[in-house]
């Protein structure tokens, strides 16, 4: 536990906070700094084929160590944090033997993490947790997942008797500005699948993701004195208001779960002259997600004809996205690779959740480049802000997970290539 513990806060304690506004790979320099560290950590602990790029993709190789086939399998985490919350000067706190009660990150701003509003710290109770002191984030999204795909590769160089094939590291600038997977050189890598270690709480196996587009509307007006006004201002943020009460009012992010798509609203920017409205469209469903981009098309049409004659044209303007799509499309015809995930868990007395992410990874956009990749548990809860914590035993088991992956495939296919396929539900609408 202890060898965990002081790996994760190796990782967290260098900031590798993304940018969104850069338009270099990776987007901040400072990120560099724990890439490098991992280079070298990699080396270390005696993997093969280690290596950097230009962009600070980072490769490393476990060869097998069996002498018949066994198919290559990967393991992915991304090294930056997200930009939503400040990542600098991180300092871990950790809670031995959690009581269950609440726990104070910072007494001076009064910032108490607590159950009665985060009731998933109950099922950690006697557990240790890593926490934030409250003027951070902590970073387990994702340093828990490197911190526990290294943990893995060095048990395995250090015990030769646990039979497996290749085994693949992988880990990722800038996923949190949606840019990890960007220039991620699938054939290089050389996996036939792989799996991205960057879920949430224990247990969690997740194959379904969103479909999600951005939409940027920018809305056109006409200042004029407002003593003089009448019937000759046009306010662009008044008609960028009635644009957002046209979306269905109970499709956002904060009235929806499990396979309920939404709109979001997340930037808004104006003046009379010109306001800018940005907005997230996410649908598990392709059919559903292809009728709210419709919808936001609807929603331009009709008010650019009801303002056409006196703005004297087309007063609003769409441009719509596609940033990354269902991996469920491309997972089923292998569900094998899910379903070694799941043997892996019970095996180790972890009860699998199975259920759709409501977001991306890495791996969604891998799966559509050619490399599939399911989403494992990392461990951590509360990511992007000051509660962000997790639980140690939690990466414990996910180091466990990865290697009983990588030792159940070799024994599968220690008699050659088994069938494993496995009729899965029609996909959910």
């Amino acid at each position: 536990m202890q060898h965990i513990i002081d790996r994760f806060i190796s990782y967290v304690t260098v900031d590798t906070e993304s940018d969104p506004n850069s338009d270099t790979t990776p987007s901040s320099e400072k990120q560099w700094v724990l890439a490098n560290q991992l280079v070298d950590e990699l080396k270390t602990i005696g993997l093969s084929d280690v290596i950097i790029d230009k962009n600070g993709y980072i490769m490393a190789t476990l060869p097998s160590n069996v002498d018949y086939t066994v198919p290559v399998i990967g393991f992915i985490a991304h090294y930056d944090t997200t930009p939503d919350f400040t990542g600098a000067n991180v300092k871990p706190q950790i809670i031995k033997n959690y009581d269950g009660k609440d726990i104070i990150l910072n007494e001076n701003e009064n910032i108490i993490l607590s159950p009665n509003y985060f009731k998933d710290l109950l099922q950690y109770k006697g557990q240790t947790l890593i926490t934030t002191d409250g003027t951070t984030l902590l970073g387990a999204d994702d340093k828990a997942g490197i911190t526990e795909i290294v943990t893995a590769m060095e048990y395995l160089v250090k015990n030769p008797t646990i039979k497996h094939g290749t085994l693949k590291v992988g880990f990722t600038p800038d996923e949190e500005i949606g840019r990890g997977a960007h220039k991620f050189d699938v054939e290089k890598f050389g996996a036939d699948w792989a799996y991205t270690m960057d879920g949430s709480q224990i247990g969690e196996l997740e194959y379904e993701n969103f479909n999600a587009a951005g939409a940027k509307i920018t809305i056109k007006g006409k200042s004029v004195h407002p003593g003089y006004a009448k019937d000759k201002m046009i306010n662009s943020m008044l008609i960028a208001n009635k644009f957002i009460t046209k979306l269905p009012k109970k499709e956002v992010p904060e009235k929806t779960k499990g396979y309920e798509g939404f709109f979001h609203v997340h930037h808004l920017k104006g003046s009379i002259e010109e306001t800018v409205l940005e907005l997230i469209i996410r649908d598990h469903s392709s059919s559903k997600f292809k009728k709210r981009k419709e919808l936001i098309e609807e929603i331009t049409k009709k008010l650019n004809k009801k303002y056409a004659k006196q703005f004297g044209g087309d007063i609003i303007t769409t441009e719509i996205k596609d940033q990354y799509y269902n991996m469920k499309d491309k997972v089923k015809p292998v569900m094998y690779i899910v379903d070694i995930a799941e043997e892996a868990m019970i095996d180790l007395g972890i009860k699998p959740l199975i259920k759709a992410i409501r977001g991306g990874t890495d791996g969604c956009q891998l799966s559509y480049m050619g490399l599939l990749c399911p989403n494992i548990f990392a461990g951590g809860h509360n990511f992007h802000g000051k509660y962000e914590y997790v639980p140690v035993e939690s990466m414990q088991k996910a180091t466990e997970v990865i290697v009983k992956i990588a030792e159940i495939t070799a024994a599968k296919w220690s008699k050659g290539a088994p069938d494993l396929s496995k009729k899965i539900e029609e996909e959910v609408e």
